[in-house]
C-alpha cells in the first residue's frame, strides 16, 4: 500500500486543529491508560493499522500489559478491565458505530455516566471524536504503517 499523500504537510492548518484537539483531550485529566485503551479500540473497528501501532506501542510504553492490549476487542470477554473501563468501552463502540446503529442505546449512556460525571464524559467524548477523525485521515490517506517510535519510551 502506498500513502495518497501526507495530509500533515498538504493542511498543516487542519493538522494543527486535529492537535489542538489532541491536546485538549490529554488535558482532560482522564487516565491516560483509559484514553489508549479507547483509542486501541476505535482503531480496531475503523481498521486503522497506523493508529493502531500507534497506540498500542504506546500503551506499552506507559506500562499496559499485552494481554489487556490483545483482549480489548473482546474486552466484555475478559476479566481483565475495570467497570470504569468496560463503559468507556461500551461508549466508545457506540459512538463510533453510531452511522450504522443510527443512535447510542439508553444502557450504555446509563453505565457510562455511572463511573464518568458529566466533565469526564463528555472529555470522554471528544476523546472518541478524535480518535474516529484520526483514523478517518489515517486510513483515507494510507499513511504508512510500522515505523512510529513511542515518546513515552524509556531510554534504556
Amino acid at each position: 500500500m502506498h500513502q495518497r499523500l501526507d495530509y500533515k504537510s498538504a493542511s498543516p492548518d487542519a493538522f494543527k486543529a486535529m492537535l489542538g484537539v489532541e491536546t485538549q483531550v490529554h488535558r482532560s485529566g482522564l487516565e491516560e491508560s483509559l484514553l489508549e485503551l479507547v483509542k486501541t479500540r476505535a482503531s480496531q473497528i475503523n481498521g486503522c493499522a497506523w493508529c493502531l501501532d500507534m497506540h498500542t506501542k504506546d500503551a506499552r510504553a506507559r506500562g499496559e500489559t499485552e494481554q489487556r492490549l490483545y483482549l480489548v476487542s473482546v474486552w466484555r470477554e475478559a476479566p481483565c478491565y475495570s467497570e470504569r473501563e468496560r463503559a468507556a468501552l461500551a461508549w466508545t463502540e457506540a459512538l463510533t458505530q453510531v452511522a450504522t446503529h443510527q443512535h447510542v442505546p439508553d444502557a450504555v449512556y446509563t453505565e457510562a455516566r455511572r463511573h464518568f460525571d458529566e466533565k469526564a464524559l463528555v472529555d470522554l467524548t471528544l476523546a472518541i471524536i478524535a480518535i474516529n477523525g484520526w483514523n478517518r485521515l489515517n486510513v483515507a490517506f494510507q499513511t504508512p504503517v510500522g515505523d512510529y517510535v513511542s515518546p513515552h519510551a524509556k531510554a534504556r
